[in-house]
């Protein structure tokens, strides 16, 4: 699918009923498909909840903002964190957010709170989606954890030869072990000096043990040498080796340790695996649970609103447009001239788009029929 067609946004809107609801939907779906289908249109129904006095109601319009804002803010973090995780296959994330796309429209719960306060379906959002913040900062902070300490190691693993772990690269029979004068020390010679190395380690100090010294491993700028010496001889060794640029590495052969390190390594591997499937399964389902719970708030904000705007008795058609995106200005137009009587200050207001300040916290756009944007752009990543 095309990356412009397959996120998108849709348009949440209500207008008065006019003789009858169903005539306001057959209106809006004849203006906005008589011109080559500006969006496609689906009628959004919502129960019809108990309206509390008009205080009431505007304090709830400011609540419902806020919760959107925060409702919102969760399936942006749950989205963004599936990025995270599935690191290189981020191409996946769109199918593994909208994998039940097609339900998120679907409010069955919402449609069994029919003659309910607002309080009801408000609080049922807010808990849910309180719930799924915390356990993402939970599960999050768990899977971080592991990923760190693993990357950490792997770190130690890789890098140059002056710092990464070398329990990889060594073996037993490069070092004289459990001698109690002799000693092996692993060197790493810039490339550009190994002709010197040869030349000069069995000089740079007394007591050098003749001819041993190999290469043990390189990397794209120095060779990895060991060199076998008496105890004594090490402190001179290493100061004069470091007028030659050759740098003693300081390093214990400990082989409990380096298999401590291994196993170490494979838990964590092992262990990521472990959490990467299930981790996944709760993102998917739970991007779906707070997605589901802001078309809930949409749909309270739309019913309070339209009260609010359109008066009782509780009489509108709520009505969700998927916008043709080449087309939105046009649809705009479509719809003001449709609705602009419902306003009668809408025609002092030239711009349809301008700010009016101090209007709604997080909806400055202003239209004469009631609107929320449902932005699923949110879930693109590059």
């Amino acid at each position: 699918q095309d990356k412009d067609t397959n996120m998108t946004e849709f348009w949440l809107i209500s207008a008065p009923g006019e003789k009858t609801c169903q005539q306001t939907w057959e209106k809006l779906h004849a203006a906005t498909t008589k011109h080559n289908n500006l969006s496609t249109n689906s009628k959004f129904n919502i129960p019809d909840l108990k309206v509390g006095t008009l205080d009431v109601l505007v304090g709830l319009s400011d609540e419902l903002a806020k919760l959107d804002a925060f409702v919102e803010g969760v399936v942006k973090k749950v989205a963004q964190y599936m990025a995270d995780v599935l690191e290189d296959s981020k191409d996946k994330v769109q199918e593994n957010l909208l994998a039940n796309g097609g339900k998120f429209f679907e409010r069955k719960e919402f449609k069994s709170c029919s003659g309910s306060s607002y309080a009801l379906p408000f609080l049922f959002v807010l808990k849910g989606v309180n719930q799924i913040d915390n356990d993402l900062k939970a599960r999050a902070s768990a899977y971080n954890n592991l990923k760190g300490n693993l990357q950490n190691l792997e770190r130690k693993n890789a890098g140059s030869l002056l710092t990464r772990s070398l329990a990889d690269i060594v073996k037993k029979e490069d070092f004289v072990l459990d001698s109690e004068y002799l000693v092996t020390l692993l060197v790493i010679v810039p490339k550009s000096n190994y002709n010197d190395w040869v030349k000069q380690y069995e000089t740079l100090a007394e007591m050098v043990v003749p001819r041993s010294s190999n290469v043990l491993f390189e990397d794209q700028d120095s060779y990895l040498c060991n060199v076998t010496l008496f105890r004594k001889a090490v402190d001179d060794f290493k100061h004069k080796a470091r007028e030659y640029k050759f740098m003693v590495r300081d390093f214990q052969y400990n082989e409990e340790e380096m298999k401590a390190d291994k196993e170490e390594m494979n838990r964590l591997s092992t262990d990521k695996k472990k959490q990467f499937g299930p981790l996944v399964r709760w993102l998917k389902v739970n991007f779906s649970e707070a997605f589901i719970a802001w078309i809930h708030v949409k749909a309270l904000r739309v019913f309070v609103e339209s009260v609010l705007r359109y008066g009782l008795p509780v009489n509108f058609q709520a009505m969700l447009l998927q916008p043709n995106k080449k087309t939105m200005k046009k649809l705009r137009e479509v719809l003001y001239d449709l609705y602009k009587h419902l306003d009668s200050s809408a025609a002092a207001i030239i711009d349809a788009t301008m700010d009016i300040p101090g209007l709604n916290l997080s909806q400055q756009e202003y239209y004469p029929y009631v609107y929320y944007k449902i932005d699923c752009n949110l879930l693109e990543f590059k």
